[in-house]
């Protein structure tokens, strides 16, 4: 995981700010499963962030890129929910040392579309689970099927994509499972023509403009079909009460 930002990464994170509906969307599926103090890792820009603020509970936001950080400090730094903003990288081998600390202190941890941009997968739910409180959440979201795989994965710095069985069992080594479904049906057929058959290299802003009208539909979709096939992996984890 390197600490340069790339172009088209700002640039999907720009365009995904502008869709109002979806990022409500996926907040509004995480929320549920929220608690108590809250850790988000790779906040980026703060297009969840925004959301997970205004729930009342104190909030520390976080992201490897020290450019990111920057910008969530100018940007939350005043919020009366944000307790501060951490130059975080899950890979780091330093970790103990440097986020000791904040072992055991939280009880949610959220990382939305950021362990697919980790090699070493298994460490960072490993480190996740250290900085969460007995009976903590972990929540996570992840891309979905190897097969999707395409230019927008690459541009984007994905190692890559997952089913709900490989989340499963790289959740479960940590933490017990309390739900895994996937989520976004309709954003398969978008992602499989844009990046795959288009090969565009960023996610078109008049298409997620589109996408983001439509989202009360596509919301209605997912239920259809009881969220069992999506773009995307839901998983939540809680911390086992006997775990350190």
């Amino acid at each position: 995981m390197t600490e340069l930002i790339d172009s088209e990464g700002l640039e999907t994170l720009n365009t995904i700010a502008g869709a109002d509906r979806f990022n409500q969307w996926m907040f509004d599926t995480i929320r549920p499963f929220i608690k108590g103090r809250v850790l988000e890792v790779g906040s980026g820009i703060g297009n969840i962030s925004h959301l997970l603020l205004n729930t009342g509970g104190s909030v520390v936001l976080s992201d490897y890129a020290a450019s990111y950080t920057q910008l969530l400090r100018s940007r939350f730094s005043v919020h009366p929910n944000c307790s501060g903003v951490l130059d975080m990288n899950l890979e780091d081998p330093a970790f103990d040392e440097k986020f000791g600390r904040y072992y055991g202190t939280f009880d949610t941890v959220v990382a939305l579309n950021v362990i697919e941009h980790i090699e070493q997968d298994g460490l960072a739910v490993a480190h996740c689970t250290k900085l969460l409180n007995r009976g903590g959440n972990l929540i996570v979201i992840v891309p979905a099927y190897q097969g999707l795989y395409n230019r927008f994965d690459k541009e984007l710095g994905h190692f890559r994509r997952y089913t709900k069985k490989e989340m499963q069992r790289l959740v479960g080594e940590h933490l017990s499972i309390v739900q895994c479904r996937n989520f976004n049906l309709a954003g398969i057929l978008g992602w499989f023509v844009s990046g795959t058959i288009l090969k565009n290299k960023v996610i078109p802003s008049y298409q997620m403009d589109a996408y983001n009208t439509l989202v009360p539909f596509f919301k209605l979709m997912d239920r259809i079909v009881s969220h069992r096939i999506g773009l995307s992996v839901l998983i939540v984890g809680q911390k086992r009460e006997n775990i350190a």
